[in-house]
């Protein structure tokens, strides 16, 4: 009867979501009496786990996993849950757990809550907290099925460590055909930088950079904080940048605790997919651009000669505070 989460991870190691999910479970099933069990794949070492409140893993080795298939790792978590006879299943909010969630709440005839932003208001009934109309609004979603999904919204409960003992188990799945229909013929990734998706930290320009020659700036800042950078919708139509660093509504959502804006006005698909970020900076010449209007903190001037200045300010700090 333990909360069953599906840990995340890319290349053997986790993603920090996975210890958020963690946290959230460990809460969760205290309030419940219960315990947390989390299903990994392709994941050798999983002791971290322990650190956030896990008490036992299932562990899924298949080397027809390796690339990310939602049918087959839905499936997977569906017989998990049903081995353990859990009766709720936490996934987050990423690009793979979106197509995984409605699967595995299909195939478990259960209840689906998306965009959670709290712990339960209640368990019974069964009633959380969500984000609603592109992060404008939160209603109250009660999950009157006996077995329940809810996809946790990154960065809406953060990291609690809490030591567990944790046990291990080998799990292997029945995965079939059907469970393969699609083909991954290649995974293409950036690497050497922080993506968008782990980011703690998005330093996000548009076109007020005036052209891609001078992204180097948007680097180096993105670099002194350890964030990841992204850009707007024009910016990566023109092709100065990668559509991977597209964020908005139709790009790739941005959940982040700082999200920087340079140079980008503030269209509403683009304001949409960033507005759960925890903190909003916007830096720009036009002082009636509408990204202000919900900006934590705004800076009315030239990007030219705002962000070099601040890159060299933090620099100085970080010199003075090793």
């Amino acid at each position: 009867m333990s909360i069953l989460i599906y840990a995340e991870s890319a290349e053997g190691k986790f993603k920090k979501v996975a210890f958020e999910l963690a946290s959230y479970a460990k809460k969760v099933a205290e309030s419940m009496g219960t315990t947390v069990t989390a299903l990994t794949v392709n994941t050798s070492d999983v002791s971290e786990l322990s650190n956030y409140g896990v008490d036992k893993v299932i562990k899924v080795s298949n080397d027809k996993l390796t690339a990310f298939n939602a049918k087959a790792y839905a499936d997977a978590i569906k017989q998990a849950a049903e081995k353990e006879g859990t009766k709720l299943v936490v996934l987050s909010s990423t690009t793979d757990s979106l197509y995984l969630a409605p699967l595995v709440a299909v195939g478990l005839n259960a209840g689906f809550a998306s965009n959670v932003v709290a712990l339960p208001i209640t368990t019974s009934p069964f009633q959380v907290k969500r984000s609603a109309f592109s992060n404008k609004a939160f209603n109250v979603t009660e999950i009157e099925t006996e077995v329940k999904v809810i996809a946790i919204a990154k960065n809406s409960f953060g990291l609690v460590e809490s030591s567990s003992s944790l046990t291990e188990e080998d799990f292997n799945p029945t995965l079939n055909d059907t469970d393969f229909g699609i083909k991954v013929e290649s995974v293409e990734k950036v690497s050497g930088k922080v993506t968008i998706a782990d980011a703690d930290i998005v330093v996000s320009a548009g076109r007020g950079m005036k052209g891609p020659e001078n992204w180097g700036m948007i680097e180096e800042l993105a670099s002194v904080l350890g964030a990841a950078t992204a850009c707007s919708k024009p910016v990566s139509d023109i092709g100065w940048r990668p559509h991977s660093e597209h964020v908005g509504q139709t790009g790739k959502p941005v959940a982040a605790n700082l999200y920087i804006a340079v140079g980008i006005s503030g269209a509403i698909q683009h304001i949409a997919g960033i507005n759960s970020s925890k903190v909003k900076v916007v830096i720009n010449t036009d002082a009636d651009a509408p990204f202000f209007k919900v900006a934590d903190y705004g800076v009315v001037g030239d990007a030219f000669e705002i962000v070099p200045a601040l890159i060299e300010k933090l620099k100085a700090f970080k010199a003075n505070n090793a």
